[in-house]
């Protein structure tokens, strides 16, 4: 019972990220949090290169973080995916869309 309600948890997830994604019509997809100083130079970041973004505030979503958790295993924000090819690829954090970025 355990085992299916995680699956039926995880699809929820993908299909929440999915339809993220599916909406933005933008370079990359970003799930933030209030006072973070790591979002706002990912955001920065993104302007100077212009490159645009959809973001989501998981504090003004209940129980978003908890599912964004789940599914990415990152725990901390921004989390970010890349909508620039077929699928959403996830990223990580702002270190590691600014080692993309450096490329």
């Amino acid at each position: 019972m355990i085992d299916n309600r995680c699956a039926r948890t995880r699809a929820m997830t993908q299909s929440l990220i999915s339809d993220h994604a599916g909406e933005a019509e933008t370079d990359f997809l970003i799930y933030t949090g209030n006072f973070c100083g790591y979002c706002r130079a990912l955001k920065s970041l993104w302007d100077q290169r212009d490159l645009t973004y959809t973001e989501y505030n998981m504090d003004e979503y209940d129980g978003m973080r908890m599912l964004i958790v789940r599914e990415t295993h990152h725990r901390t924000v921004p989390v970010v995916f890349d909508l620039r090819g077929h699928e959403p690829m996830f990223i990580g954090g702002f270190d590691e869309t600014n080692r993309l970025l450096s490329r």
